[in-house]
Order: structure tokens, then C-alpha cells, then sequence
């Protein structure tokens, strides 16, 4: 796809993706009301670290418990940046607030649970399942539909990209998030107990 800096979509595709605006092709950049949705940048590490501890914290979750892991935060160029993925982070008023990422499916597993990337490429196929990950929002600034802009901007991504299918997983403690996700046409697939906890996994197909 040509890029094109700077350049707002045409007003039928802004209405149809409810009001979240695509600003800027490449780096992509959204503007959602006064959320302004941006690649991240390496500056953004800290912010984004502390937001994602602060979002499994409140939902019980901890270090060693199977579930919560944080080494793909330091690599992510490995990870989001590069070979079909990103990383985006929502801004009010230059405040980091929200953020999300999409990760190749096909990556080696590894880590707590088997089941966490850590970026080398398991296959030379072509691209066809991307997973959506680390979907957060402070608690100051919930229910104004930003989690809901995210989700529809990696959508986006997603399908730039020409995945086939989207794919994620959240616990049983994380139900706003899980409703979010049915919102947008996500199914759940399969669960399982890692650590005693309930982890749901879903997908959504993309074509």
C-alpha cells in the first residue's frame, strides 16, 4: 500500500469504522475523539511496562503465576515492530493511556506456560494468523471507548497485513475485556487452567 503522511481517510470510511479516523498511513496514526492512536517508540518503554503491570496487578495477577510474563516489552522490534506486527499507544493530551499490540502467531513458544513468543519464526510460510495482545487502558480514562479504538485499529492492521485470522486470549478475571472482544465478532475457541487460572482463548476470522 502507497503511503501517504499526514493524508485523513475519505469520511465513508471514518463512519464506517465508528468514528475512529485514520490521520496518517505510514507510521499509521488515528485520532479517536481526543485519543490520538500512534506507533510506539522506544521513549514509550517505561510508560507502557508500568501501564501493563498496573492492568494485570488489578486484576490479580502476578509474576510467576503462569499467565503474566513482560520480556517481549524488551524486544519490541523483534516482536510488534518488524516482520508483520505492531505496537500502538493511545495519547491524551501527550499522556500515554491505552495500548495494544499485534504479534505473529507463528513465533516459538516459550516461557511460563509454553505459550509465550519470543520472536524467531517457527515456519517460512506465508503470514496467515496474528495475535492481538497487551490490550490496556488507565483506569482514569475507561468506558470512553478507547480499548474499543484499539481493537478496531490493529483490526485495521491486521488486515493491511493480510492475516487470515486474528487471534487472543485473556483470564476469567478480565471479563471487560472479554466482552470488548465479543463486541467485535471474537469467539471463544478453547480454555485452559494454567496455575489455577481460567485462560480463554478466542479468535475472530479476518476472510
Amino acid at each position: 500500500m502507497e503511503a501517504h503522511q499526514g493524508v485523513p481517510h475519505e469520511p465513508e470510511k471514518a463512519r464506517a469504522i465508528r468514528g475512529l479516523v485514520r490521520v496518517q498511513e505510514t507510521p499509521p496514526v488515528w485520532c479517536f475523539g481526543e485519543l490520538r492512536l500512534r506507533r510506539y517508540e522506544s521513549a514509550d518503554h517505561d510508560t507502557v511496562l508500568a501501564l501493563h503491570r498496573d492492568g494485570l496487578a488489578r486484576v490479580g495477577l502476578r509474576p510467576g503465576d503462569g499467565v503474566y510474563y513482560e520480556h517481549d516489552f524488551f524486544k519490541m522490534d523483534d516482536l510488534y515492530l518488524s516482520g508483520g506486527g505492531e505496537f500502538l499507544v493511545g495519547e491524551v493530551d501527550g499522556r500515554i493511556v491505552a495500548m495494544g499490540g499485534l504479534r505473529r502467531a507463528d513465533l516459538i513458544s516459550g516461557g511460563s506456560g509454553g505459550a509465550r513468543a519470543f520472536g524467531a519464526s517457527t515456519t517460512e510460510a506465508p503470514l496467515d494468523a496474528v495475535e492481538m495482545v497487551r490490550l490496556r487502558v488507565h483506569p482514569d480514562v475507561q468506558r470512553r471507548g478507547y480499548g474499543a479504538a484499539v481493537v478496531q485499529a490493529l483490526e485495521e492492521r491486521a488486515v493491511e497485513y493480510g492475516y487470515r485470522v486474528l487471534r487472543a486470549d485473556t483470564t476469567e478475571f478480565q471479563e471487560p475485556a472479554l466482552r470488548l472482544y465479543r463486541r467485535f465478532g471474537w469467539t471463544e475457541v478453547r480454555r485452559e487452567v494454567i496455575g489455577g487460572i481460567v485462560n480463554i482463548y478466542i479468535e475472530k476470522p479476518l476472510r
